[in-house]
């Protein structure tokens, strides 16, 4: 069966090379069931890779032709081999976390060949502690983040005595527990409404509120203040020419010190993450001799729920967005620069809110289309960057889950950084837990997982600035 890729899913297709694979991941940890002997992640091996019937999703593959006149398509790949695609991998002695994200961030680096369905699996055994890892990576033309979210969700139980739950890409997983996946990204700032595309009366009656919005926010922007859009960020070693060797460091924090913090300031949580970002970054730069004096500006989508009115609130929901966060780099205090990043991102949160949820998703477009278009021009170094990285915080369970009797103890994005874009920090919650995982170019952000420590100093300074 062949059908057409949508516009998005192929700029992701098209825009890919050896230097910035365009695909998401996640790696998940796992304690063994009570009783499981030790062979244990080989039977989890097994049971994900004999599977009777593949899930369609997982069964297509790009593909051009004379016969499609030169446009992409998806194809079924009729050649499938799952061992390809679902791998048994085992680590180097002494099996600590340090070794698991070391082979996260090399399987990482890895295109995924045209030639396949675009997706692999790694149940990864030999950490010292017993734990069992799965690494998955999906091609963004194919699944987004959350997509990539739901498809776990719908495959694990709150029930640790469950067993006989299917791998994701099990057919079953589609008649038991359906997961709303589209061919191209859903619920991202790439995303645009499948109904404004229908008919040009629907754009032209949607795009009619545009212009008061669009001057307004490109006002901001040139202004350099708080917008959906940003013309001027600073130039940083992150927004350089990547190579496609990746690093990958994760870690959570509990979720309640960060409510904490929130409740002690008035303050959200988004914005204290983005505040131990913006502090951690500081460090950072600071170390490298690298802190530009102007403020960092980092781009979050955020979650905005279309009203009856036809307008989006900032109280999330089914309509995304884009704010370009200001991120108070260039200010010594940690309370200072939350109380910016809270006071930035509901000024952005605000000008999106006066926008149909349409008018959102183009303001949003609009305002990639720098960051896009500079790397496949070969334009980055340049152009000046409109902002330096991206930080996402994607919704996960908020319960205990496990996947046939194994609990799921952690769970880790893995996203895309891109040429003149060498850093992305995304985080996901699950179980009363905030797990950030950051992955950026080897080469170009030297020593990422130093990171990791400056974002656990950040929470400290946050709480003593708050007086907890």
């Amino acid at each position: 069966m062949v059908t057409p890729i949508d516009p998005t899913g192929a700029a992701f297709l098209l825009a890919e090379n050896r230097s910035m694979p365009m695909h998401v991941g996640g790696l998940q940890l796992f304690e063994k069931p009570e009783g499981a002997g030790r062979d244990y992640a080989r039977q989890m091996y097994e049971a994900m890779r004999d599977v009777d019937e593949v899930a369609p999703l997982f069964l297509k593959r790009p593909h051009r032709s004379l016969s499609t006149a030169g446009q992409l398509v998806w194809v079924e790949d009729e050649q499938f081999d799952i061992e390809h695609h679902v791998r048994h991998s085992a680590l180097p002695r002494p099996g600590r976390v340090r070794e698991l994200l070391e082979l996260a961030g090399r399987l990482h680096s890895t295109r995924l060949a045209w030639e396949r369905p675009l997706w692999e699996a790694h149940v990864i055994e030999g950490l010292k502690d017993g734990r069992v890892a799965l690494y998955t990576k999906t091609h963004h033309a194919l699944v987004d983040g959350i997509s990539a979210m739901r498809l776990l969700q719908g495959v694990l139980s709150t029930d640790p005595d469950k067993r006989d739950m299917p791998a994701p890409w099990d057919a079953r997983t589609r008649r038991k527990k359906p997961v709303e996946v589209t061919d191209g990204p859903s619920g991202s700032v790439s995303d645009i409404p499948a109904a404004a595309v229908r008919s040009a009366l629907g754009i032209a009656s949607e795009a009619a509120g545009m212009p008061g919005a669009l001057v307004k926010t490109l006002t901001k922007g040139v202004r350099n203040e708080t917008s959906s859009i940003s013309l001027y960020a600073p130039r940083t070693i992150f927004n350089r020419t990547i190579t496609g060797s990746r690093r990958f460091a994760a870690q959570d924090w509990p979720v309640e010190r960060l409510r904490a913090i929130g409740k002690a300031t008035g303050t959200t949580i988004n914005d204290v993450v983005l505040a131990m970002c913006s502090g951690a970054v500081r460090t950072y730069l600071q170390e490298h001799d690298a802190l530009p004096d102007s403020p960092l500006v980092a781009m979050v989508p955020v979650g905005l729920r279309a009203k009856e009115s036809g307008t989006a609130s900032t109280e999330g929901g089914n309509a995304i967005g884009a704010v370009m966060c200001q991120l108070g780099t260039d200010q010594a205090d940690p309370a200072d620069r939350l109380e910016g990043i809270h006071r930035s991102m509901k000024d952005g949160k605000d000008a999106l809110s006066s926008m149909t949820p349409t008018q959102i998703m183009a303001m949003s477009a609009l305002g990639q289309a720098p960051a896009i278009v500079a790397p496949i021009l070969r334009m980055q170094g340049i152009v000046r960057p409109p902002y330096n990285l991206i930080i996402s915080n994607v919704p996960g369970p908020r319960t205990t889950h496990y996947w046939n009797g194994a609990k799921m103890v952690g769970t880790y994005p893995l996203s895309i950084p891109i040429n003149g874009m060498a850093l992305n920090i995304t985080c996901t919650s699950y179980d009363g837990k905030m797990g950030f995982g950051l992955i950026g170019c080897r080469r170009t952000v030297p020593s990422l997982q130093r990171l990791l420590t400056h974002l656990d100093d950040e929470v400290a300074a946050l709480e003593k600035a708050a007086g907890i």
